[in-house]
């Protein structure tokens, strides 16, 4: 059961969550940047004003900022955090100029950039690795057991003992494949192929639309296709099997990810269901009053959250600066200061306006709009 949180606790709980995740994916920045010898100015967990750091030896501030709500580093010749390139590297010495992002080849830092995602990655699959050596990977086959009446499986003819092959296009061969499958596309026709009898057939069949709503009053819809397996089971691997079934649940959690993203574009599901920080910060109170195993298992999908987010090719974001490095790699040169410098304010703009529509879906959800609507009435 999920208990309602209070604000201390989804203050802590947010802080828990991000604070550790910030600080992974910009030390996998940070240590790349170690490797090729780059030079960090700044290591900052938060945004905003100082409230605590110091100096090492190596001459980086390591900090702690008031706005727990992200992080940077800061490597030598870079403006800022979003790493604009600053044209006054160009006057070091070239001892120093050599220390700096900008005096590294372009596949160097491309490196150093995608390291940060990959290391929220490489997390997510530590923990996913962690829990399936400790209880085992879920591998239910697909033999149908059980047939809720009334259901969309009843519907489209399935009847027990029949064996799922594949959904909506997906190849599967375990029943969590079907159910995360089927989850993410309520009310919509799939092509099912199942076996029976030794026969390969194919049906329509359309998940039922289910609207979820918690005790912290969060709505999800979600597909059920209303069939249940036999007994689940939890096979223990090896260390290859064990990191092999790692890789594979964070691979389909970005899957799900683009899938959802997919829809919204699509006008299938709507944008109210994205959430932001302040919907992050509610599902961590809540998940820490489930206890520290669901809570690390929570930090897993928001780890990948972080690492998809930051890919994506927006100017300002990891996956924006891969993009330019792309572009200089293949045309063997750095597209042009102007552009760059207007891609950069275009991507501030278009993140400024996600944060703020996020943070509107996250008041609406908690019901805001509507108490102010009722004091006003």
């Amino acid at each position: 059961m999920i208990h309602v949180p209070g604000i201390i606790l989804t203050i802590l709980g947010f802080i828990a969550v991000i604070g550790p995740l910030v600080f992974i994916h910009e030390m996998g920045h940070y240590l790349a940047g170690q490797l090729f010898g780059v030079k960090a100015d700044i290591f900052s967990i938060g945004m905003g004003r100082e409230i605590m750091g110091w100096t090492d030896r190596r001459g980086t501030r390591w900090k702690v900022s008031a706005l727990p709500i992200g992080g940077y580093v800061k490597f030598a010749g870079d403006m800022g955090p979003a790493s604009e390139p600053d044209p006054a590297w160009l006057r070091l010495p070239p001892e120093e100029r050599a220390k700096t992002l900008q005096g590294k080849p372009v596949w160097q830092r491309f490196i150093i950039v995608a390291a940060g995602p990959i290391t929220n990655f490489l997390l997510a699959i530590a923990i996913f690795a962690g829990f399936f050596a400790a209880y085992g990977v879920p591998r239910t086959p697909t033999v149908i057991a059980n047939i809720v009446k009334g259901s969309a499986a009843e519907a489209a003819g399935l009847h027990i003992g029949d064996r799922i092959v594949a959904v909506a296009g997906r190849s599967v061969d375990r029943f969590e494949d079907v159910a995360q499958i089927v989850f993410l596309r309520p009310g919509r026709p799939l092509p099912l192929v199942y076996e029976r009898a030794g026969a390969t057939k194919i049906v329509q069949v359309t998940p039922q639309r289910i609207v979820d709503v918690d005790a912290a009053g969060n709505r999800a819809e979600r597909g059920l296709l209303g069939v249940s397996p036999g007994m689940a089971v939890n096979v223990r691997l090896g260390v290859v099997g064990t990191l092999g079934a790692a890789v594979d649940a964070t691979w389909g959690t970005v899957r799900m990810m683009v899938d959802v993203i997919g829809q919204i574009v699509g006008g299938e599901r709507s944008a109210r269901e994205l959430g932001g920080p302040l919907k992050i910060a509610q599902y961590s109170g809540e998940t820490v009053s489930l206890g520290l195993l669901p809570f690390i298992r929570f930090m897993a999908l928001i780890s990948i959250n972080l690492g998809f987010i930051n890919l994506l090719p927006i100017p300002l974001l990891d996956g924006g600066h891969l993009f330019f490095y792309l572009i200089e790699g293949v045309w063997r040169r750095p597209l042009p200061a102007q552009a760059q410098e207007w891609a950069f304010r275009s991507g501030l703009a278009l993140l400024l306006g996600f944060m703020l529509f996020v943070t509107v879906n996250d008041l609406a959800s908690f019901g805001l709009f509507r108490k102010l609507a009722g004091l006003i009435g």
